[in-house]
Parts: C-alpha cells; structure tokens; sequence
C-alpha cells in the first residue's frame, strides 16, 4: 500500500447498495469530495468542492472499510475520477475488499475495479475509454428524451453490460411511467430504483 497518499472524504458509512444491479448488498460507502460534472439535480452538491472536506490517509480509510465488516467498498462523489484512485484499490484489494466506483466516465478511471458503474450525464460527456470498462450502465430520467438519450450509451458498451433507467427523485412518478413504458419492448433494460430513500436509509 502506498503511504502519505490522501483523499478528500466528504463522507463513508455502512448501508446497503440501494440502486442498480447491486442492489441489497450490504456496503460501505466512501463519497469523496470534489466533481467537474455539477448535475443541476445533484443531491450532494455539497460534495463538489474538495477542499470542503477533511483529507484521509489511504490506510485510515482502509481501515475504517474493514472496521465496518461489509466486502464490498462502493467509492462514489462528486466525481471520484478526478483523483488517483489507484493508491485507494490497491488498499482496498490488499485488505481482501471488493473495490466498486461510480463514475460519469468524464475523466480517465485510475486503479483496479470489481465493478464500475457508468452514469453518464448531460452536462459533460463521456470518454470514449469509459465505454469498454463499464459493467453496469445507469442513465438517471429527468426528462421524458432521456431514455432515447441513454439507448445511444447502450450502443458503445460491451454486450454483458446491465443496462438500467432511474428514476430522478424528485420526478420519480412521472418518470417511473415514462420508463416502465420505455422498457416494456426493449429487452435488457432494466428500471432502478433508489430504494434506500423509499425505505429510509442513507
């Protein structure tokens, strides 16, 4: 493990996975500060500026994901891409950890992943090398376009891809009908649900 290595932590606490193909696992969840993508719609927007946020050691961070008793470490944002992430996978795979990231694929993913979930979104593009490393495809519907929006993702991932349409929070009844609809004759979509909020739990 690389020492004197910090990161900006907004934030790290044991839950389960709420979204996506993961969802229902137990996980502990490391948000770090810091994001060149800015969603209007975010709900962490306290998250975008790094410098808002206490910086951790790799081996305090490590630390705590073994203290929590959860295999699986979920590094989410802001926009965790754009820091140096290899240190941090590195820690984690060494303390027998599963390393998952979510990202919007708008800066190079650094270090090694068990799972990478691509959330594009409109306000800055993808790289094209996102692509190919994503094993799980989430498009969040804030617009009734944004399914069609998210069809020309799914044409640029690799076939074992899972595909999923979310819901944005605070338009999930009208977008959960636009989806449910979508998907009904388009096999290999999925609908994701942020079930931690409807059952209370960050």
């Amino acid at each position: 493990m690389k020492r004197n290595v910090t990161y900006p932590v907004m934030e790290a606490f044991a839950t389960v996975q709420g979204e996506g193909a993961y969802t229902g696992a137990p996980t502990w969840f490391i948000r770090l500060g810091g994001c060149d993508v800015r969603c209007i719609w975010c709900d962490v927007k306290e998250s975008w500026d790094p410098d808002a946020h206490p910086q951790q050691s790799v081996e305090d961070i490590v630390a705590a994901a073994v203290d929590s008793g959860r295999n699986i470490v979920v590094v989410t944002g802001g926009e965790p891409t754009i820091h140096d992430l290899g240190p941090l996978t590195e820690g984690l795979h060494e303390a027998g950890l599963k390393a998952h990231i979510e990202t919007s694929g708008t800066n190079p993913v650094s270090g090694k992943w068990d799972w990478v979930t691509l959330s594009p979104k409109k306000f800055k593009p993808c790289l094209p090398e996102s692509y190919s490393i994503a094993d799980e495809l989430k498009v969040v519907v804030f617009h009734r376009t944004d399914m069609d929006w998210a069809a020309g993702h799914a044409e640029q991932v690799s076939d074992g891809c899972a595909l999923y349409l979310q819901p944005e929070w605070d338009r999930r009844e009208d977008a959960t009908f636009w989806i449910l609809s979508w998907i009904a004759s388009r096999p290999g979509w999925r609908i994701s649900l942020q079930t931690h909020k409807y059952i209370g739990i960050r």
